[in-house]
């Protein structure tokens, strides 16, 4: 286990309500425009473990199935990310590309492939998807899962 592993789980999910905190309404505003201008992609809209290398993405990183259904349940994080995505839906004239520019494009459809399998019955993941990337989910996110599935 590195440093990163180890204070992430030492952290659990209060490491995404603690990065979130101070720019919160930052992030509201530049989605709400249609244009993220700062960093705040591997907090606000995580990843599973496996597909970022830096420190950031790896600190961020879901870690399994388990941890992505908590975020979800979390009554903070939770809420968040549906508004974060609910915003992201009702956005119009716009690609992935133009509002998060790359690579966040992708980390988006990861994000919401994940979030998606974890909780099926949330529409606006699907809404993302098919938005944004033509009903497709992001396939490393899907092989890393079914890694945790087998």
């Amino acid at each position: 286990m590195d440093n990163y592993e180890r204070e992430a789980a030492s952290l659990g999910l209060q490491r995404f309500v603690k990065a979130q905190e101070p720019l919160y309404n930052t992030v509201l505003k530049e989605l709400q425009n249609g244009d993220k201008r700062t960093h705040w992609m591997w907090f606000i809209f995580p990843q599973i473990d496996g597909l970022g290398t830096s420190p950031t993405a790896m600190l961020y990183a879901i870690k399994d199935m388990e941890e992505a259904i908590a975020y979800a349940a979390h009554p903070v994080l939770g809420a968040r990310l549906l508004e974060c995505s609910l915003i992201v839906a009702g956005l119009n004239g716009k690609s992935a590309h133009d509002i998060f520019g790359f690579p966040d494009e992708a980390k988006l459809q990861s994000c919401i492939t994940l979030f998606s399998i974890v909780s099926p019955t949330v529409t606006v993941f699907a809404e993302v998807l098919s938005k944004y990337f033509n009903n497709e989910k992001d396939q490393r996110t899907i092989k890393i899962l079914h890694g945790y599935r087998s």
